[in-house]
């Protein structure tokens, strides 16, 4: 019986560690970069990114279509216009690094992001017959104000990517189980508040995240920047282009760049015609606001489960390994949109809802597996003194590899004549999609064989430059809102 209940004592302890290992993982990442950067994260990441991202996907789509009466193609290549300030986030990232506003570089950039954001979302929400250019602008802008953020907080992360570079690969996951985590509760609740309060009335509660960030600002603590001179401003933005043109010109630098841009834009978006299908009463299987909402947030489950898969099985593994086996299981798991619009899921007895949850969540965990090592690469690609410049460079990269997928599938949509209420040829769309998306496996040989543990820059671009009025690249805290005079 002693032996019994040893064995009992020792698996429910396995079982509350397993419960208090993320907790201990936070604890640890609180310990060595500060629980106020950590806060930070989840704030930006977590709430006005993944908690926006969950509302806004859904409301924006059932606006477009119902609301501007959109064709697939023509809310397709919208989609990819509304991300164009992301597109730009270098010159976010120049203002952050190099023009401080009232002598602070990071502050006065968190709150006028957040008002940006919360005025941006409140335009649509209380207008009536908005026309469709003002809609579209309304939405750039408020992108701009999340953009804005994000890379005010992405300077933070890559500076403490580069000041502990062991803990890149738990800060790129901490960013991913924020957003994720935000983005489950954000579909989990845009179906049932786009169908009680339209999607006009989900837009005005997109303005809260927006508005958490403005707290974020009040809440940041930083050195107040000494000796600047703002009319030496064109010679800072001057410096920084020509660091970055320096680093770009690197072979380490520019040929996982082009990776990185090849690989998203020949992923040939076509979700907009996906999304158009699964709400057709004749052609598609006529799902309501609720259900859409359920199926995202199985995605953002998904993606979650993708994240915590890199973080435990593959954050240590070099980098085009696991781009390798995620690539082609993205390519192949987009096929499984093919059996769906063929209607093939009904012969095997398998209902569209199951079919769609099963899929959805596949994809984006596959999705997520592909992109938290090109993240972590990301980081470990910025020169010092830069670090928020350039890794919005190599996002926006990023952003402008989306667009290309986003108009290339706008253009497939249109060739192949799939309208608001035609969907003879989409699973064409479907088919060429799947095949684009398993060429950049045969241009794994841009991508560096590195483990994520490595540097990977030339040792000249790792180090820091300071004067006498050059911005010195350290590390942000958050304070206690309390505890902080302004």
């Amino acid at each position: 019986m002693d032996e019994e209940d040893e064995i009992k004592r020792i698996k429910e302890g396995g079982f509350v560690n397993l419960i208090w290992r993320p907790v201990n993982w936070l604890k640890m990442l609180s310990d060595e970069l500060s629980w106020r950067f950590v806060l930070a994260v989840i704030i930006v990441y977590g709430i006005n990114q993944g908690v926006s991202i969950g509302l806004y996907r859904v409301s924006v789509q059932y606006y477009m279509k119902d609301v501007l009466k959109l064709q697939p193609s023509e809310a397709q290549f919208y989609s990819g216009i509304i991300q164009i300030p992301w597109i730009i986030k270098p010159l976010w990232g120049l203002m952050t690094d190099i023009v401080p506003i009232f002598r602070l570089r990071r502050r006065p950039y968190f709150i006028f992001a957040g008002f940006v954001g919360s005025i941006a979302m409140l335009i649509p929400a209380f207008s009536t017959n908005l026309p469709q250019v003002f809609a579209v602008l309304s939405f750039m802008t408020a992108g701009a104000g999340v953009a804005i953020a994000d890379v005010t907080i992405d300077a933070c992360v890559t500076e403490n990517s580069i000041s502990h570079p062991s803990l890149a690969g738990d800060m790129q996951s901490l960013c991913g189980v924020s957003s994720s985590i935000g983005q489950l509760v954000g579909f989990a609740m845009s179906g049932v508040l786009v169908h009680i309060i339209g999607p006009q009335g989900v837009f005005g509660v997109l303005s809260i995240p927006a508005g958490l960030v403005i707290l974020v600002g009040m809440m940041l603590q930083e050195p107040l920047v000494h000796s600047y001179s703002h009319k030496r401003v064109s010679q800072k933005f001057l410096d920084a282009t020509k660091t970055m043109v320096t680093a770009l010109k690197t072979p380490d630098v520019w040929r996982p760049c082009l990776y990185m841009y090849l690989s998203l834009a020949l992923g040939v978006s076509i979700h907009e015609g996906m999304f158009y299908w699964y709400t057709d009463a004749k052609a598609g299987p006529s799902f309501s606001q609720e259900v859409i909402g359920s199926i995202f947030s199985m995605g953002a489950v998904g993606s979650l489960l993708g994240v915590l898969l890199y973080q435990n099985v593959f954050r240590k593994h070099p980098f085009r390994g696991v781009l390798f086996w995620s690539q082609l299981l993205y390519g192949a798991s987009s096929l499984l949109d093919l059996v769906l619009v063929l209607r093939l899921n009904l012969s095997f007895g398998v209902p569209d809802y199951i079919f769609v949850v099963m899929d959805e969540g596949v994809s984006r965990m596959i999705g997520r597996l592909k992109w938290m090592p090109l993240l972590v690469l990301s980081s470990k690609l910025c020169p010092s003194g830069i670090e928020g410049t350039f890794f919005a460079l190599l996002m926006s990269i990023d952003h402008v590899g989306m667009l290309t997928s986003s108009w290339a599938g706008s253009v497939l949509l249109h060739a192949l004549n799939v309208t608001r209420t035609r969907f003879d040829n989409l699973w064409v769309a479907i088919l060429i999609r799947s095949c684009a998306r398993l060429f950049p496996v045969g241009l794994l040989f841009l991508v560096p064989s590195n483990d994520p543990n490595s540097t990977i820059l030339p040792s000249e671009l790792l180090a820091t430059k300071k004067g006498d009025d050059v911005l010195e690249s350290r590390n942000s805290e958050m304070i206690s809102l309390v505890d902080n005079s302004i």
